[in-house]
């Protein structure tokens, strides 16, 4: 499997940014692989099926502008890369929350799926 470029893997992970994404129960099961694990901001743990939940509950107020930087991909194995970013979201209360993001993408031999996403709430 040779590796993907930025963009193809980019484009993954941005589609899960998007509110009519989230909220597609199939679109999201179809990006995320069936042992999905995520490391929350908040700390908690969250398996595929509640990130499944969690997200078509989601309404427009809780999905703000999020803006990225820093971006890189390195393979990690021969059909699998790590994607590693920071995000920044405007608040209800006007503050800015800025966020380290990694996920690592897997290929399962017909298309690319996340496996395991991090946010850690970056210090000022």
């Amino acid at each position: 499997m040779p590796l993907p470029e930025f963009a193809e893997i980019w484009s993954l992970e941005e589609a899960l940014h998007k509110p009519e994404t989230r909220r597609s129960r199939q679109a999201v099961e179809n990006l995320l692989a069936e042992d999905f694990v995520e490391f929350g901001a908040s700390g908690a743990v969250y398996r595929r099926e509640q990130i499944i939940d969690l997200l078509a509950e989601e309404n427009d107020e809780d999905s703000g502008q999020l803006r990225t930087a820093n971006h890189t991909l390195m393979p990690i194995g021969p059909d699998v890369v790590l994607l590693t970013y920071e995000s920044r979201s405007e608040q209800s209360d006007g503050s800015e929350r800025c966020v380290l993001r990694s996920s690592i993408w897997k290929h399962n031999g017909k298309q690319w799926q996340m496996l395991f996403h991090q946010g850690t709430i970056a210090r000022r």
